[in-house]
């Protein structure tokens, strides 16, 4: 199934946290942390300004980023879990130092 998201969304891919065990106590799916970092899958065409023409999004398909800790909706697609966002919920784009 393909999703296109429609202005200024982008569908985020989370990044997995590996599970942590502290003290040989396995911490429940509901008391963990959300990661707020993803890759970018699928983005939307733009916003349409006043002028009804579209602005194009900063972040582009593949783009790691950092977004906020409760941003987007959380949707399954496929058996996968996704973040539908719009653009603004982004904070940064993560660069790999050469």
């Amino acid at each position: 199934m393909q999703v296109k998201p429609l202005a200024d969304r982008v569908v985020v891919k989370p990044f997995e946290d590996a599970e942590q065990m502290k003290g040989g106590i396995i911490i429940p799916d509901t008391a963990k942390e959300k990661p707020m970092q993803g890759e970018v899958i699928e983005i939307g065409p733009g916003r349409t300004n006043e002028d009804g023409k579209k602005t194009p999004l900063e972040v582009k398909k593949g783009d790691k980023i950092l977004y906020g800790k409760y941003s987007g909706t959380e949707v399954e697609i496929s058996g996968q879990e996704y973040l539908i966002m719009r653009e603004s919920d982004i904070f940064a784009i993560i660069q790999e130092s050469k």
